[in-house]
């Protein structure tokens, strides 16, 4: 079996600090409130993407919610402790050593992904990292999926993609792979079901069975 991992929400428990990114954005451009629960939607959406699909009704500039979004983030990224969900690290061994293959496929930049899995220490177990900067088409849309497939021979009938979010699981569906929803991140459970999963699961550490 073949896996592909979101990062945030998945892998990585990153919501505190992106959430307080996102609404220091919010204040600086002078836009409406947003619920927390709102914010969350746009997690998983590209960062080049995400201004106008929290505002739809208005005239955002994508490019400068993009802009302000990173340089708060690289503010409050660095008093942020943020660590990996429990179980992540072991079930994630388990299958490296198992001799599955592995591969990521985030809308946060390569860059910032291969700066964390450097730091845990685990970047080698995965064959390939597709970004947000990797593809021209982000979540939901199947691209991603797609590339992994393609680069690395890869049957879709093969891969399970597992992701927090709905469109982690359409993604996944649309490049005709079976799908597996965690129910701990950032998406609710009811848009997970809606977006049709093949597996839902509440620890990671269930991944294997």
């Amino acid at each position: 079996m073949n896996y592909i991992f979101d990062f945030d929400g998945t892998l990585m428990d990153t919501s505190r600090v992106i959430l307080a990114t996102i609404k220091a954005t919010i204040q600086e451009m002078n836009l409406p409130e947003k619920t927390d629960e709102e914010c969350r939607s746009i997690i998983g959406i590209r960062t080049d993407e995400a201004g106008q699909y929290l505002y739809p009704d208005l005239d955002i500039s994508n490019k400068e919610f993009a802009r302000i979004f990173r340089s708060n983030y690289d503010r409050l990224k660095q008093n942020a402790h943020e660590e990996t969900f429990p179980g992540v690290t072991d079930t994630l061994a388990e299958l490296h050593e198992s001799g599955h293959r592995l591969a990521i496929a985030s809308s946060r930049r390569l860059s910032s992904l291969y700066d964390y899995l450097d730091k845990l220490g685990i970047k080698d177990w995965f064959d390939i990292v597709v970004g947000a900067d990797s593809v021209s088409k982000g979540k939901p849309d199947p691209e991603p999926v797609l590339t992994i497939l393609r680069k690395l021979g890869w049957n879709a009938n093969d891969t399970l993609v597992i992701g927090d979010a709905d469109v982690d699981i359409m993604m996944g569906n649309a490049a005709v792979c079976r799908t597996c929803a965690v129910t701990y991140g950032n998406g609710s459970l009811t848009s997970l079901k809606a977006a049709g999963p093949t597996y839902i699961i509440t620890r990671f550490s269930d991944l294997p069975k």
